[in-house]
């Protein structure tokens, strides 16, 4: 039912820090004089009424009071709780403000008239369903609260309005939230307005709840995670008493480790971070391993330890000549490198824009001829410490950068271990066979080697595992290879390369007797002075028993001779000292495998034919020589054609397809007769047909086979020839040319034909081998067939058919 509208006169009571709505009963404070002149006033309005005091409740917001008040009752007036006066007010009814007036006492008298209020019976459905909803919301907050005897009270409230104005008590609701529900006149939107209001202080309640129990959460775990330390920390304890062992905690340890550690800052920043990671993590997460591995690894790593170079270039200069024979570029090299180091050392400038001296080599030779030994007499030389580094095989790029820290059993890569090993920042890191790297699906590790061997890249190597800078710049890399083909463009770009071309007979001896020969008289148990090996025996064990480079398969002839020594001594058949000259070797260890052409009876030389020829050629073991033969086929039984053997690539096929066509086109030129070749076959072939051979070096080797084949005039035993040809004639230049010239020395080779161009390459040649040579520099195939085709032979320059006579010296 509404209420009628009334004109009430009232004196007004300030709220300034509370707001009572109607059906709420507060008690109020006299010491103010505002609230005890209001009390007062109405208490003398109501003294002849005989009804109790009544006082307007009005709401002061920062000064200005609110425009709807409450009509309040005076219940009760005496002591408060704290001992000062107060008054116990009950609110009744929303009052409309209206006009000021006068009134007994000192207080402040206002005119006002009762607000309207209604809600028809029954309930609409949405007004039940707020009602019910607010009933649920307030008695959720107040059993969180645990005020149970107010639920039942809630509960019993039907009105609406009450119900509404109930809200006030809540104690969550600020003065603006209050003055809302009070200036709602419709009692159902103040019934919304305070359910939304309810909904919102138990969400965040939840909220807050919830925080409050992850909090809890935390700091109960880690309180009894800190109890459980605490225990196991002294379980050890008793423990280290018991077993006598004073080791700290484990994670304390290692910060102590690092901080007294001498490492870089940058290094030292990422030690620690990586300290208190192990610190969080717990005994047995599985990250606490991979940390202390890491951090093991850092600290075992030399980051300031440099060893100190010899700057006395005579006498490195003197070890390298000591512990190897010939190489004189290897050694100038070193030489050169330790000189400009103590020169930069002298004037300060160890550092440079951040990179420091290093070095990088590249040994590239054929095997045994001692590349991977120098690396250690280079470490000899310089005073520095020696690593080795197989690459033979390697085809994962893990190998070189490491591996990431994620996986398991993850390790650095080869090159921070071989730094870890030698103890310093500048070694001697050898990188062995270097051109044996693969690649497949896991990587491509000659591609990882571009940042360690590039100087201006690798003070700042970053391994995979590490994840921090590593200064490399400061290492002497010596990478060892057999064939410079197999060496990556890039990663060869990177290396200043130095040739090993392999060692002349003198040079062998001189290694035999100084370095094989007492090596492998301790291994086989025998004294310097009870075996002794004359020179003429060692020249001729590497003349004509291991015909090679360098002086592997020489050591194990040498080996072979002193085993077969010492058992015909255990056998009584010998007795101590023994010399062995060059005519005992045929009895010991059998016949020599390489008798030089110029040795052979004459009638059993290849060349003892027409058709034969003497090339040179480069291959993977240093140069060796190339023999080609040549034949025509009958022209009744033969194709017409020319046909290739020997395992040839397309090179050399084009090279013999160019030495054809010059002699049928100058064929006239040289008395030969071409004019039958367009029905005849023409077969070259090159002996040791399981070996690929490829390259344009042999053009001038066939030209000289299939003029002689032609003309019938030999060609001389004593003369190899090497040269590109072209279909003029010319003779173009080609590489290898001391390996080359160096084969010849070792076949008996007495006069070698090389292209012209090509004179420039004579001065690496040992002075000794080009004094035992008669070496000619030709531009034209013409001089060529002048020096290696004998005279002709009696009765073949009077054949009366040219094709007959090309014939018959093919027969």
């Amino acid at each position: 039912m509404a209420s009628t509208p009334a004109s009430l006169t009232l004196p007004v009571l300030p709220l300034d820090d509370e707001i009572v709505l109607p059906g709420m009963v507060v008690p109020l404070d006299l010491s103010e004089n505002d609230v005890r002149a209001a009390v007062e006033a109405a208490q003398v309005a109501a003294r002849d009424t005989g009804r109790k005091p009544r006082v307007l409740l009005v709401p002061r917001v920062d000064g200005t009071y609110a425009g709807i008040g409450v009509l309040g009752t005076v219940e009760q007036v005496g002591r408060l709780a704290d001992g000062h006066s107060g008054a116990l007010v009950r609110g009744v009814r929303r009052v409309r403000i209206g006009a000021g007036t006068t009134g007994p006492g000192a207080a402040l008298w206002v005119e006002g008239s009762t607000v309207e209020e209604g809600v028809p019976e029954p309930l609409p459905g949405a007004v039940a369903e707020l009602v019910t909803e607010y009933k649920a919301l307030a008695t959720s907050w107040l059993k969180k609260r645990g005020a149970w005897q107010v639920v039942d009270r809630v509960q019993q409230i039907d009105d609406v309005s009450a119900l509404a104005d109930n809200s006030g008590y809540s104690p969550f609701l600020t003065v603006e939230q209050k003055v809302a529900l009070l200036e709602a006149v419709d009692p159902v939107a103040r019934l919304k307005l305070a359910t939304e209001q309810l909904r919102e202080h138990l969400a965040e309640q939840d909220v807050a709840e919830s925080i409050a129990k992850d909090v809890q959460e935390g700091v109960d775990k880690q309180q009894r995670e800190f109890l459980l330390r605490r225990q196991l920390d002294a379980v050890r304890k008793e423990l280290r008493e018991l077993n006598g062992d004073e080791a700290e905690d484990e994670a304390g340890d290692y910060r102590v480790r690092v901080e007294s550690a001498d490492l870089p800052e940058h290094v030292r920043e990422a030690a620690l971070k990586e300290v208190g990671k192990l610190e969080r993590a717990g005994d047995q997460s599985p990250e606490s391993g991979w940390i202390r591995t890491w951090l093991d690894t850092v600290l075992e790593m030399p980051w300031n330890e440099r060893t100190e170079d010899r700057y006395d270039i005579g006498g490195a200069k003197r070890v390298l000549d000591a512990e190897h024979a010939g190489l004189d570029d290897v050694k100038e090299r070193i030489t050169e490198y330790l000189a400009v180091r103590k020169r930069r050392a002298d004037r300060g400038l160890g550092v440079v824009g951040g990179r420091r001296g290093g070095a990088v080599l590249a040994l590239v030779g054929p095997p045994g001829v001692g590349k991977t030994s120098l690396g250690e007499s280079v470490a000899h030389a310089m005073g520095r410490k020696f690593v080795r580094v197989a690459l033979g095989g390697v085809r994962d790029e893990a190998e070189i950068r490491g591996h990431r820290r994620t996986y398991v059993g993850a390790l650095p890569g080869r090159i921070v271990r071989a730094i870890k090993e030698a103890g310093a920042m500048n070694p001697v890191v050898l990188l062995d066979e270097i051109d044996k790297v693969g690649s497949d699906f896991r990587g491509d590790p000659a591609a990882a080697l571009l940042e360690v061997l590039d100087p201006a890249q690798n003070h700042t190597f970053r391994d995979h595992y590490l994840e921090v800078e590593l200064d490399l710049s400061d290492v002497v890399f010596l990478a060892t290879a057999n064939v410079l083909e197999a060496i990556p463009e890039a990663l060869l770009d990177r290396m200043e390369l130095v040739r090993l071309d392999g060692y002349t007979e003198d040079e062998k001896v001189v290694i035999a007797r100084d370095h094989l020969l007492p090596r492998q008289l301790e291994r086989a148990g025998l004294g310097a002075d009870e075996v002794v090996i004359d020179d003429a025996a060692l020249r001729r064990l590497a003349g004509e028993y291991t015909r090679e480079a360098g002086v592997r398969n020489l050591e194990r002839a040498v080996a072979r001779l002193l085993r077969k020594v010492a058992a015909q001594v255990e056998l009584g058949e010998r007795k101590l000292p023994f010399t062995v000259g060059d005519a005992d070797l045929r009895g010991l260890i059998g016949r020599p495998h390489h008798v030089p052409e110029s040795a052979q009876d004459p009638a059993e030389r290849r060349t003892a034919v027409p058709g034969v020829a003497t090339g040179l050629a480069v291959t993977g073991a240093g140069g060796d020589v190339l023999f080609v033969e040549a034949s025509l086929a009958d022209p009744e039984t033969g194709a017409a054609g020319l046909t290739l053997t020997g395992q040839l690539g397309d090179v050399m096929k084009e090279s013999a397809q160019i030495a054809l066509s010059f002699l049928r086109s100058h064929g006239a030129e040289f008395e030969l007769p071409v004019t039958g070749l367009k029905d005849r076959g023409v077969h070259i072939h090159f002996p040791a047909g399981a070996v690929p051979k490829d390259g344009p070096s042999a053009g001038v080797t066939m030209t000289t086979a299939l003029a002689s084949l032609l003309s019938g005039r030999l060609v001389r035993t004593d003369v190899a020839m090497t040269g590109e040809v072209s279909l003029t004639g010319r003779v173009l230049p080609i590489g290898g040319v001391k390996q080359k010239l160096l084969a010849a020395h070792r076949a008996g080779i007495t006069t070698v034909v090389i292209p012209k161009r090509n004179e420039a390459d004579l001065d690496d040649v040992p002075a000794e081998v080009l004094d035992s040579l008669d070496v000619h520099a030709v531009t034209d195939v013409r001089q060529v067939l002048a020096i290696a085709l004998s005279p002709a032979m009696a009765g073949a320059a009077d054949a009366a058919d040219g094709a007959d006579a090309g014939l018959t010296a093919a027969a």
